[in-house]
């Protein structure tokens, strides 16, 4: 039995005007992976889920926000500046009636369907626990080059898991299974996270951007990003890519579990991912900690909806 359930219909804005369309006319829900191919096929799915963040110690919510940022994005018109030659699928939300470890094996398992089928996957969280169910999804598909996966986040997320399972744990969990990879944090915050996370880290090989880098190198978060990852970014490689909406500032982002004054701001992050959308083949976006709860005016869930649009209007050209 699929412990998927299936978008609200009324998610899927129409203003039933074919001079103004609309994302929400665009897509087709589904519940098959089989339903979806092609490197201009994106499926979106949903984790109404916050057990992993408030195993973690953060504030809830984030289970509110795969419903709110679909209503955001399926109403936005399809870029101006592209042709519309994208398909558009929601594979609807994933069940919290088995455990936190069954529904990250489930989270997974379509990831990796999704990709198997050469489509490309956006998954909304639901606490960032999800990163691992998305990062193990995409490297069992990825096939040849070597796969590379970047974190856009405040925090590391490397905590081990002898507490249990958490948001605090995903990338612990990816580094710890023993796959081939390369790995990268950027806008990680020295305020929230540990030294021994670092040399953690460090030791297995990953890189590293702190907002201090930044702030002390008197660049831009994208030049400072570009000359970390430097040899990474040369090719199309296969790429997954996690962005924690803690990683901007609370100016932007206040609905999260955790926000801080001093994350990036919309303006230095858009040109570093279009960017990674031109260089990498990125064929897995995840996007977490969104909370509706604690947003303004749905401040979060928009930009969280940007993001999407984004990689829709972009990943996957040749």
């Amino acid at each position: 039995m699929s412990l998927w359930r299936p978008t609200d219909p009324q998610a899927f804005f129409s203003r039933q005007d074919p001079d103004d369309p609309r994302l929400g006319e665009m897509v087709r829900p589904i519940q098959s992976a089989s339903e979806a191919s092609g490197p201009r096929a994106f499926v979106v799915g949903g984790y109404p889920d916050d057990e992993g963040i408030r195993l973690n110690g953060g504030r809830p919510g984030a289970a509110q926000a795969p419903a709110v940022i679909r209503r955001a994005f399926y109403k936005m018109t399809p870029a101006l500046q592209e042709a519309r030659d994208f398909s558009l699928y929601d594979f609807g939300d994933l069940s919290t009636t088995v455990s936190l470890g069954e529904r990250h094996a489930a989270g997974a398992e379509a990831c990796h369907q999704v990709l198997n089928q050469g489509a490309r996957w956006i998954g909304l969280g639901g606490g960032h626990d999800y990163g691992f169910a998305e990062a193990d999804g995409f490297l069992r598909a990825c096939k040849g080059a070597r796969p590379l996966v970047i974190n856009f986040d405040a925090h590391f997320d490397v905590r081990p898991v002898t507490k249990g399972l958490s948001s605090g744990t995903p990338f612990f969990r990816m580094l710890s299974s023993g796959v081939d990879l390369d790995f990268a944090e950027l806008g990680i915050q020295s305020q929230c996270n540990s030294k021994t996370h670092l040399k953690w880290l460090e030791d297995r090989g990953a890189r590293v951007l702190t907002m201090e880098d930044v702030e002390a190198s008197g660049e831009s978060f994208e030049t400072c990003a570009v000359r970390l990852l430097g040899d990474w970014i040369l090719r199309p490689r296969p790429c997954f890519i996690s962005v924690d909406i803690d990683a901007f500032s609370s100016a932007v982002a206040p609905g999260c579990s955790q926000s801080w004054a001093t994350g990036f701001m919309p303006q230095e992050f858009f040109p570093l991912f279009d960017l990674l959308l031109r260089r990498l083949d990125v064929r897995a976006l995840g996007i977490y900690e969104t909370s509706p709860p604690l947003d303004v005016d749905d401040r979060t869930s928009k930009l969280a909806a940007l993001i999407m649009h984004r990689y829709v209007s972009r990943a996957g050209r040749v």
